[in-house]
């Protein structure tokens, strides 16, 4: 694999794609380090101490997606975040507006133009959690119990806001040109290499913590335990990604003029999990919202007590149900909605193709829908228990919690992009008849 590295740095273009991707990461982690205009750089470190002491989650995901740079309210505070949500929402209404799902048949022409609605979604959608983060920032709520919170945006005017609601936007968008920078000039897949990055960003300093809050051998037992614990972890995940299902499909022989076409031989590939990381991030966002209703509200009625007492700490039994279910519900949700079995099995007719042994048409599509049922309930649980298996075992360590980075959420983005951006530069590899890094 070493030797595989060595050939990539070797090959000029491949090199400078490679060189070209490390300048933007570097680009992309020192502006999650530059403060916002108008924030007190001080009251925020000394919030974020207290905040990493108290081991207070409920900002975890967003901050964990971000690199860290959210609860330092810097230029990147809202990361990826908004391009994330703005996908898998245009990938959601493609199944309900007619005219997005016109525009995904097109081609790359109708492709573009989703891309350019995607931008445009981005922005309203940083505008909003921009405004939402400085509104929470100003009244001292994205720390609570931090004794400077009320004093993190000194200066409260309206000139002040409307400055910190635009750098966070224009910082999204950076965001969102860097990605595509990488995409189009570096070794491509960007959006997802910046979210890489910005997960991997948290390892050093939550292994650290953990090193430094174990008793056992000045904590370096916990701290291999751990260490050991995301190995097993990782190599779980790997093996049932690449896991897939291949259903056989044989294209008849079509005479035309005197040319004979088909006759071959290919498959469909099945995933185990066909629906990546999204279930776990749905369920992870569905599941902050009781808590930052609760938050955000000043009464001391008896359902907010509920609220802090079951859905704010992810070790309680309530919660570890209500997100093992909500995981399984949005796996198959997601799976509905983004594989559809009677248009494959329409195109597979069209082209003469059969599965062999089902009748080509509305038994194709039943028998599609059938092994897709089925293979889904084993991916579906399998992201339930990476999502709370990690939560639960590594509890002892540090307080580790649901965003822990060798948590479900972070495995499996780490882990997925990953291997897909190892394919990519295999493939490039191999193109030039040098061995892969996968052998």
């Amino acid at each position: 694999m070493l030797t595989a590295f060595a050939r990539a740095f070797k090959t000029p273009d491949l090199r400078k794609k490679l060189l070209f991707t490390l300048g933007i990461i570097v680009l992309y982690r020192l502006g999650a380090h530059v403060p916002v205009p108008g924030v007190s750089y001080e009251n925020v470190q000394i919030c974020v101490d207290a905040a990493q002491k108290g081991n207070n989650s409920l900002f975890g995901l967003v901050n964990m997606f971000s690199g860290g740079a959210l609860l330092q309210i810097t230029i990147f505070a809202l990361g990826i975040m908004p391009y994330i949500t703005a996908s898998i929402i245009l990938q959601l209404l493609t199944v309900v507006i007619p005219r997005l799902e016109a525009l995904k048949k097109e081609g790359q022409s109708g492709q573009a133009k989703i891309t350019q609605y995607t931008r445009y979604l981005t922005v309203a959608l940083a505008v909003l959690q921009g405004t939402g983060l400085v509104a929470t920032a100003r009244s001292g709520a994205l720390f609570s119990g931090c004794p400077v919170a009320s004093e993190i945006v000194p200066d409260q005017s309206i000139f002040v806001t409307v400055t910190m609601v635009i750098t966070m936007t224009a910082g999204t968008a950076a965001v969102m040109w860097l990605g595509e920078l990488i995409t189009d000039r570096g070794i491509g897949n960007g959006m997802s290499i910046l979210m890489f990055i910005s997960i991997a960003a948290g390892f050093p300093g939550a292994l650290w913590a953990i090193k430094q809050s174990g008793t056992l051998a000045k904590g370096w037992i916990e701290f291999g335990t751990v260490i050991l614990i995301g190995f097993v972890m990782v190599a779980l995940v790997v093996f049932v990604e690449q896991a897939q299902r291949r259903i056989p499909v044989q294209y008849a022989k079509r005479m035309i003029g005197r040319r004979s076409y088909g006759g071959t031989s290919t498959y469909i590939p099945l995933k185990v999990n066909q629906a990546g990381v999204i279930p776990v991030i749905f369920a992870s966002s569905l599941l902050y919202i009781p808590a930052l209703v609760a938050q955000f509200s000043n009464t001391n009625a008896g359902w907010k007590t509920w609220i802090e007492a079951h859905f704010v700490k992810g070790d309680h039994p309530y919660y570890i149900a209500s997100y093992f279910l909500l995981i399984v519900f949005f796996a198959f949700f997601y799976v509905a909605i983004s594989f559809n079995p009677e248009e494959v099995a329409d195109n597979m007719k069209k082209y003469g193709g059969f599965i062999p042994g089902i009748r080509a048409g509305r038994p194709t599509a039943e028998y599609l829908s059938y092994v897709l049922n089925r293979i889904t309930w084993p991916g579906s649980l399998y992201l339930g228990l990476i999502a709370l298996v990690p939560t639960m075992a590594l509890a002892g360590f540090g307080g580790a919690n649901q965003n822990f980075p060798f948590g479900g959420t972070s495995i499996l983005i780490i882990v997925g992009v990953g291997l897909e951006t190892v394919k990519q530069i295999e493939s490039q590899l191999q193109q030039r008849n040098y061995e892969g890094f996968l052998r």
